[in-house]
């Protein structure tokens, strides 16, 4: 079974989410900070990252490096709030993010193909 971890501190959106995604067969490992993400990756191999831009203090070039040591080749998905500025959204997507608006759910994953391309 492959392995979604997602990065959020709304442990009702991660419940959500994570229900969402057990019931298609979809691996789930949650966590409530980048750090604790981070070991996670470094412990198991995920098939994709869905991760809150509002715990990402690192510049989108920083967090691209990030990724790219801890999760080479890993898709990552970053949530944003509906106000979150055009710039931001557009700096992740340059760096090769995809961009979802909150709240996420299963269905908005299998539009983007991304779980069908994880479960595959």
């Amino acid at each position: 079974m492959d392995l979604v971890l997602v990065v959020d501190q709304d442990r009702a959106a991660l419940q959500t989410f994570g229900l969402a995604c057990l019931e298609r067969g979809v691996g789930v490992a949650m966590a409530e900070t980048l750090c604790e993400g981070v070991r996670v990756l470094l412990s198991r191999r995920a098939s994709l990252v869905v991760v809150d831009v509002a715990l990402l203090r690192l510049t989108p070039p920083e967090i691209a490096t990030l990724f790219e040591r801890v999760a080479p080749g890993v898709p990552v998905i970053v949530v944003v709030h509906p106000d979150t500025p055009l710039e931001t959204r557009v700096g992740f997507e340059l760096l090769g993010f995809q961009i979802l608006t909150r709240p996420v759910v299963v269905e908005d994953l299998i539009e983007k193909e991304t779980i069908g391309a994880v479960t595959a």
